[in-house]
């Protein structure tokens, strides 16, 4: 008997044309990898072990992409979907694989740059341990909704959320989510990966725009007033912050706008049996005709400019545009693991390079000596020295600029003075997705520090400069992973790196 899966091997591939497809991989961006006639197709929504019909939607020259039609055969890591809109929407890429597919998934992902990229052999040896969401429960402190905390923990864990708002065929507005790769709003009105309250508070505002004729901003035009929800959640404190992004300088009824936010709060409360505390509302101004979600002008209309929030003991405030981490489960977790990496006696001169807000640098200063951050957002730093001061924590220098300019020239300085104010012993690394600049890599190296912790949320820039690391004299002892973001790709690594 023929098997349809092998005929016409050598066949055209055609758009629209459909085709049997055996996925046997999966892609950094989650999409299932299979072959067609030879050629490699992507194809999302599908599990390795997939037997699946696909649709051609595009050809390129060595590669192309598919939809899935119909499953022939599901595979054995396959599970449904608990939010209704998964396929359509672009956020998350592995609600139907199973939470223990998708920790090998990323775990093979790590070891497999670590490995092709970081020439490292057998990167396995060197994994620590690995931190999934499967044995921590959410909630904050104070809480009294059992429902939230007893639910399936690789959900519900984002303390941020951005929903952006339109309009239905009906004129009616609506939040959601854009669909993978264009600015189409499927819409929908909770999200399985965010604080249940957000559906009270987007169906809130929704109302109140239709009740009030308050138009919704279009793109195309560039008219419209209202453009964005978002939310913020102190999980340890239950505080607060909603913020409107707008197209104007103001919103009409805007004591109506802070009522009908605390309406939704309270009914929320109620029927959750909780205690959240609408402790913050914004107005954020974004008149410019951009995809940026923000405008660089907040005010405040209720409450405070900030909310609080804790991880471990050190506190936090968190203004409207903040970094601030989404899982504050994890983060607790990933900080503490590079605390134990840092091996902090009390006498030791730490940099935080990339520092953000002081997150880090404030874990390690509990332990440390003295703690150095840069960070190259002005705002940042000055949230870094506040939150400093919240927890009276006293020992912390931070620095505004580019981590490769700021550490080179202070080290280029002790150099010529002779001074070892800025050496450092430790020295803790947090690039974003492009990983570090070679000039800071090269200034590391010549200050030679007893560890280098480097904590990472792309495995292949990791690898990368693992690679430049080791080449000059750096060795690596061991990893760790932490799942930050369930039910996507991304994935965090932290690693211990030493001088050989």
């Amino acid at each position: 008997m023929l098997d349809w899966r092998k005929s016409n091997l050598t066949a055209e591939i055609k758009k629209n044309d459909i085709y049997p497809v055996d996925i046997v991989d999966i892609s950094d961006e989650g999409l299932g990898i299979g072959h067609i006639n030879g050629m490699t197709v992507f194809v999302k929504d599908t599990a390795i072990g997939d037997v699946a019909e696909v649709r051609v939607v595009k050809v390129k020259k060595n590669l192309c992409f598919g939809r899935l039609e119909k499953l022939i055969t599901p595979s054995g890591y396959r599970e449904e979907p608990v939010c209704p809109v998964s396929r359509q929407c672009g956020g998350c890429t592995l609600q139907h694989i199973t939470y223990e597919k998708e920790l090998e998934i990323k775990k093979n992902r790590v070891l497999g740059c670590l490995q092709r990229i970081g020439k490292i052999e057998s990167p396995e040896q060197y994994l620590d341990d690995i931190h999934g969401m499967t044995e921590v429960s959410l909630g904050y402190a104070g809480s009294k909704n059992d429902s939230d905390k007893n639910q399936t923990p690789y959900l519900r864990y984002r303390n941020k959320m951005q929903f952006p708002v339109g309009s239905d065929n009906n004129g009616k507005t609506v939040t959601g989510f854009y669909a993978g790769r264009t600015h189409f709003i499927i819409p929908i009105d909770d999200c399985v990966i965010g604080h249940e309250v957000n559906r009270f508070i987007t169906r809130a505002i929704c109302k109140w725009a239709d009740d009030k004729g308050i138009s919704v901003y279009d793109e195309e035009s560039g008219k419209g007033i209202i453009r964005h929800i978002l939310t913020r959640i102190g999980f340890s404190t239950g505080q607060l912050m909603v913020t409107l992004v707008i197209n104007s300088p103001d919103i009409p009824d805007q004591n109506g706008f802070i009522s009908i936010l605390k309406s939704s709060v309270a009914d929320y409360n109620k029927e959750k049996n909780d205690n959240l505390n609408l402790t913050s509302v914004a107005l954020n101004i974004n008149k410019k005709n951009t995809n940026k979600i923000m405008g660089d002008k907040t005010k405040y209309i209720y409450g405070n400019e900030y909310i609080e929030d804790y991880i471990g003991d050190v506190k936090f405030r968190i203004s409207a545009a903040s970094f601030y981490q989404v899982n504050p489960v994890q983060t607790k977790l990933l900080y503490d693991k590079a605390l134990e990496y840092a091996a902090l006696t009390g006498e030791e001169k730490v940099w935080d390079m990339y520092c953000g807000i002081g997150t880090i640098s404030l874990f390690l200063a509990k332990k440390a000596k003295k703690v150095f951050g840069v960070e190259i957002v002005p705002q940042a730093i000055e949230n870094a020295v506040e939150n400093a001061e919240l927890s009276g924590i006293d020992n912390t220098e931070f620095f505004v600029g580019k981590a490769e300019d700021v550490v080179t020239g202070l080290y280029d300085q002790s150099l010529l003075t002779g001074k070892k104010d800025y050496r450092a012993d430790v020295v803790v690394v947090d690039p974003p997705r492009k990983g570090c600049d070679e000039k800071l890599l090269e200034t590391l190296v010549k200050m030679a520090p007893e560890r280098l912790v480097y904590v990472s949320c792309n495995p292949a820039t990791l690898a990368r400069d693992i690679k430049i690391l080791t080449d000059f004299g750096f060795s690596l002892s061991k990893f760790s992973i932490h799942d930050q973001f369930p039910r996507g790709m991304n994935i965090e690594t932290v690693c211990l790196m030493t001088r050989a």
